[in-house]
């Protein structure tokens, strides 16, 4: 189709369809969507203003993908039946490509109609599962429903490429993969329409110098809300994205429409639940130095075991990037942010043993339970319900903890890293934070200094033990001699024999070995070391036995046919031993071998030191069992084992 030039049929001003693709105009003076046909052109209805929102997107920006110029000619902005919006960007490549850009809490989709090979049809709306992988769909990646739910076109600008209706509703699912690749079914259209593409950062599509700009457009007046159960003057910090709002004042929950509220409840806080820590509007610059705004604060329960457990969980905001998660438990905090469904692999369900691998790290089921909205304060992008219920199961590698949450529409994943309250407290520049207390589900353990930097002591002395041995480890033979003792004269009178002389050096230990052939029998040697200079004398005893036998058709034995004993250093010099013995069988000769050595390394000095050394890293990994074991006791899943570090 080539450019038509025409007047509204609704208001008669000039209207222009630029685009051979484009098929309804959104009038810029009655905001009437009009469309194209073959016999002219067809009024489809009034569509409201678009609600201006703080997007760096705006019509007319040009931008570049994979090398392709693409310019924004249109805008459709759709509502959730649930509650939140989402904008859909009409983008015209000078190629020819008709590209949407979705943007939606802050993250951006591109993607472009994906027509089906013949034959190949998509399952119903009404049997799509969450977490279903769509094989029909031609993609580098499996790509797996993250989300089905019902959307109405609430508003328009600029150009549409397709029969845009005001106020038509229709189905749809988005499916992720892997890699950041997406995809949306449109089940408006009977065969459903697939939109193929990927999740992109501005900077991927040249437009990452665009900042949130303040628009002619109409949008809300914050200033001027009140509301419409105690009259109080409210101010909503986002009010292009806010759904629900609750009155400081009166406590009421309001539900926001286009600028005008409505009153729904009074909300009750539940009894005994914890005070919020944080102020709503509290701005902070996190790590990264992205700066979040807190814009609402909501408490939330689980259940077990007949006990109910609170935390809270503040929303944070920023233009630029969307919203995150500031959640508070047991004076413990997290910063969560979303993450990709696909790039998450959930091995075993969600049961005892179960795990989640996400970037390279295995995270351990820690918890899984419905968690319940109890109290809301602020404003949220979606229509939260005090009562709201989700099923929640998270899994924990500190100091990262993953997040699953499934409601009948929706399935999500986030990630959230612990924060001490030293580094909340710079975030937010205040002091005096509540004291943590007891083990959070994903709170790193802080004495790895023990066990870690406490072993190079150990390394060390390993170290200088194998330097030593070739000055300290080699033992030197002074003597071996063999000495027969005569049969004693009656069994209580001993034999004495002398030994070869030998020397002995100073400052080196001796060691005595001497072995006799018993066998089911005994020999008592008393040995004397004299030094021919000093005649000063050291006496040491030596028993020998060896008994051997056959019991219940079991062989045992006892004891051994030798026996050695070592003596610390002695004084330099000449030596001789003085050997006297008596033994079992005193009727017959006893021969016995005697061998001295000098300088045995017995490794004493080394299994004290290394006793000692052990103690720091021993009592850092019991410190840190027992870390462990405290934080596995509030699991439902306990675990004997303790936690990746």
């Amino acid at each position: 189709m080539s450019t038509l030039q025409t007047s509204c049929p609704s208001c008669a001003g000039p209207i222009e369809f630029l685009a051979g693709s484009t098929i309804v105009v959104i009038c810029p003076f009655c905001k009437t969507a009009v469309a194209r046909t073959d016999r002219g052109v067809e009024d489809l209805g009034k569509i409201a203003e678009v609600v201006e929102s703080h997007s760096p997107l705006k019509l007319g920006l040009k931008g570049n993908y994979k090398g392709n110029r693409f310019e924004l000619t249109g805008r459709a902005q759709l509502k959730h039946e649930l509650g939140g919006s989402w904008d859909e960007w009409y983008a015209t490549f000078s190629n020819g490509w008709v590209g949407w850009l979705a943007e939606a809490q802050g993250r951006f989709y591109m993607t472009f109609f994906q027509p089906l090979a013949d034959g190949v049809t998509l399952p119903a709306f009404s049997n799509l599962q969450l977490g279903q992988v769509v094989s029909e769909i031609p993609s580098r990646t499996p790509l797996m429903v993250q989300e089905k739910g019902r959307a109405t076109y609430s508003a328009a600008e600029g150009e549409i490429p397709y029969k845009l209706v005001p106020g038509e509703q229709f189905e749809y699912a988005d499916l992720a993969g892997k890699e950041n690749a997406f995809a949306t079914i449109d089940y408006s259209i009977d065969p459903p329409w697939v939109f193929l593409g990927d999740q992109v950062a501005l900077q991927d599509i040249g437009l990452g110098d665009a900042k949130p700009a303040e628009r002619d457009a109409r949008s809300v007046a914050s200033a001027s809300l009140q509301c419409p159960n105690c009259a109080g003057p409210l101010e909503l910090i986002v009010p292009d994205r806010s759904e629900r709002v609750a009155c400081p004042y009166c406590e009421s929950l309001l539900d926001v429409d286009n600028g005008s509220l409505k009153y729904l409840k009074t909300l009750k806080p539940p009894a005994n639940a914890p005070e919020f820590v944080a102020p709503i509007g509290a701005e902070g610059t996190f790590p990264g130095g992205v700066k979040f705004k807190i814009i609402g604060a909501m408490v939330r329960s689980v259940t077990i075991d007949g006990i109910k457990y609170f935390w809270h969980e503040y929303l944070l905001y920023n233009p630029m990037i969307g919203f995150r998660w500031l959640v508070h438990s047991d004076n413990h905090w997290n910063f969560v942010e979303p993450i990709n469904a696909a790039d998450v692999e959930q091995i075993g369900g969600i049961s005892y043993g179960s795990t989640a691998k996400y970037n390279g790290t295995t995270f351990k089921i820690f918890q899984d339970a419905m968690a319940v909205v109890e109290f809301v304060k602020g404003e949220f992008y979606w229509r939260v319900e005090q009562g709201e219920t989700v099923r929640a199961a998270d899994y924990v590698a500190a100091p990262l903890m993953l997040s699953q949450e499934i409601s009948p529409g929706e399935i999500n994943w986030s990630a959230g890293i612990y924060m001490t309250n030293e580094e909340v407290e710079e975030v937010f520049g205040i002091s005096g934070l509540p004291r943590p207390w007891g083990i959070a589900p994903n709170q790193p353990f802080t004495g790895q200094f023990y066990y870690t930097w406490g072993a190079l002591p150990l390394l060390l002395l390993f170290v200088v033990a194998i330097f030593m041995i070739p000055f300290t480890g080699i033992s030197n033979t002074v003597l071996n001699q063999n000495i027969t003792l005569p049969p004693l004269v009656n069994a209580t009178t001993a034999q004495v024999a002398f030994s070869q002389p030998f020397d002995l050096k100073a400052n080196r230990n001796v060691r005595i070995t001497a072995s006799a052939p018993v066998n089911n029998s005994w020999v008592d040697l008393d040995v004397d070391l004299i030094n021919e200079q000093s005649q000063e004398v050291e006496s040491i005893g030596i028993p020998i036995e060896f008994y051997s036998g056959v019991d219940g058709g079991e062989s045992w034995s006892e004891g051994g046919q030798f026996q050695n004993l070592t003596i610390s250093s002695l004084p330099a010099g000449k030596y001789t031993l003085r050997v006297e013995g008596t033994w079992q069988n005193w009727q017959a000769q006893m021969p016995v071998q005697i061998k001295v050595d000098q300088g045995v390394n017995r490794g004493v000095n080394f299994v004290c030191a290394l006793l000692l050394l052990l103690l720091v890293p021993v009592i850092g990994l019991i410190r840190k069992m027992t870390f462990e074991s405290k934080r596995w006791a509030d699991s439902m899943f306990s675990y004997s084992g303790g936690d990746d570090e």
